[in-house]
């Protein structure tokens, strides 16, 4: 039965879900520490900033691995 499913590339509906959900993430994250998303803190920004844009480019990069990897 394998043999007969054509491996299809997510392509851009899939890059787009997931780049949605790392957006809805990343403000839940920036909403639970109390700041908004997109304020620039620069260099003082505080440490529970730091991990949730740490977790948001780790999200980033799996999102680009959902655009060129292929899905049955």
């Amino acid at each position: 039965m394998l043999l007969l499913t054509k491996i299809v590339l997510a392509g851009p509906i899939g890059y787009g879900i997931c780049q949605t959900s790392c957006s809805a993430f990343v403000m839940a994250c920036y909403s639970a520490t109390g700041f908004t998303w997109g304020a620039t803190l620069a260099a003082t920004a505080p440490a529970s900033i730091l991990v949730c844009n740490a977790a948001y480019g780790t999200c980033q990069t799996a999102c680009a691995t959902v655009l060129l990897g292929p899905t049955l």
